[in-house]
């Protein structure tokens, strides 16, 4: 397809673009102004960037795989409506590439367990992970079972970050995380890019800040 860009779906919505409909008013993750400042310098491809809204008082729901505490599970259920519905219909409207190293996923927190565990899920269908600050403790540190040793397709890169300031437990848990990956053969600054960075806390702020350096890793403009 000619004319065409890579495309970027990511969790969260409310909160990517405008700091009106962010979850704190005011802090959002300044993407739009991040891509545009990186493709202007060239350091990215052009693409474009589908902010998908959350459900609010339901986002546990839709953003964890398997059931915690009597809440959560329907992670399956909004994966087929990103992948049957959302996803087709940008295709159609839209100068967007399909071919898995051309589709993005991304988010933070449950944003980022979801986006994980999706991206495991499809296999082929999404070539780029944005796993930021992932909830990875959520139901038992289940989302590790997830992980397959095998592929039938290249694996996707993943770029997996995590805040220092964010608790000693949950950049065990991302350790954890990115020792099963390169245990399953992700290759270290080559498939997966793994970073910790010194004080940062579990604020949109602290995504929006790290924001570049995952569109370079993710979306750099010859890799």
């Amino acid at each position: 397809m000619s004319w065409a860009y890579p495309v970027f779906y990511m969790q969260d919505g409310q909160n990517v673009f405008d700091g009106n409909t962010s979850f704190i008013p005011g802090q959002e993750w300044e993407v739009d102004e991040s891509a545009e400042a990186l493709i202007r310098c060239r350091s990215i491809r052009p693409l474009i960037i589908v902010a998908i809204y959350n459900a609010e008082e339901f986002r546990i729901d839709e953003y964890t795989h398997a059931p915690d505490a009597g809440r959560g599970g329907k992670a399956d259920l909004y994966g087929k409506f990103l992948v049957e519905e959302l996803m087709p219909f940008i295709e159609a409207n839209y100068r967007v590439r399909s071919e898995p190293r051309n589709v993005g996923l991304g988010g933070s927190s449950l944003g980022g367990l979801v986006t994980l565990y999706l991206g495991m899920k499809y296999l082929g269908r999404f070539g780029k992970l944005a796993v930021m600050s992932p909830a990875v403790w959520w139901s038992g540190r289940g989302i590790l079972e997830y992980i397959p040793a095998t592929f039938r397709t290249p694996r996707p890169r993943i770029w997996l970050d995590i805040g220092t300031g964010e608790g000693r437990r949950t950049v065990e848990d991302a350790r954890l995380l990115r020792d099963e990956l390169l245990l399953k053969g992700w290759r270290d600054n080559i498939d997966i890019r793994y970073v910790e960075e010194p004080g940062a806390g579990h604020t949109e702020s602290a995504w929006a800040a790290r924001v570049p350096q995952m569109l370079r890793f993710l979306f750099q403009r010859y890799g």
